[in-house]
């Protein structure tokens, strides 16, 4: 049986557009931060890791002072079914918001053991802190986002966290422990 020029092309067609759908359905059933996010559970994990962003909630808490610093805590509690993964080092990337509003700050400064892995998953809270300089008027805010880090590098995704705290110059960060 002789196969028309019309026939070929429907055929390549046809084949082409079920390998690109193939193609795209993989890229978006491949969860985000699997590859990037050291697990702290076996390979075949069928969980979604506790590192995504989508997959936790993080408040700030005011903290008690020290000499000239304001101190806050920031808690980044995994949501439950999630699996655990390993975060190290403090939080890069930080900006502060006030509902919404970026409030201008100075780059900060990490502070403390950069090395240490901590696991974070359901029920393994984790922790980390801010500290301001005192000064007469910070800036309001109550937003921090933020980017977290791994031992084998960068967490994907942004990260945020709300709660009050002032922002002004002079801020450090510490490494994420536990809580």
């Amino acid at each position: 049986m002789k196969t028309t020029r019309l026939a070929r092309t429907i055929g390549r067609t046809v084949a082409t557009t079920t390998a690109a759908l193939a193609v795209a359905a993989a890229a978006v059933l491949v969860p985000a931060g699997v590859a990037s996010a050291a697990p702290a559970t076996p390979a075949g994990d069928p969980a979604p890791s506790a590192c995504r962003p989508a997959n936790q909630q993080a408040t700030i808490h005011p903290a008690p002072g020290s000499a000239g610093h304001r101190h806050y805590t920031v808690v980044l509690s995994a949501a439950p079914g999630t699996s655990p993964c390993l975060l190290s080092g403090s939080p890069s990337d930080l900006v502060f918001s006030l509902n919404g509003s970026p409030r201008a700050s100075e780059v900060a400064v990490p502070h403390g053991d950069q090395t240490r892995a901590v696991e974070f998953g359901p029920g393994e809270p984790v922790r980390f802190d801010v500290q301001v300089r005192d000064s007469a008027g910070p800036a309001r805010a109550n937003e921090l986002q933020f980017s977290l880090h791994g031992p084998g590098g960068d967490v994907p995704g942004g990260f945020l966290a709300r709660g009050p705290i002032g922002v002004d110059a002079g801020i450090q960060v510490g490494p994420v422990t536990e809580r």
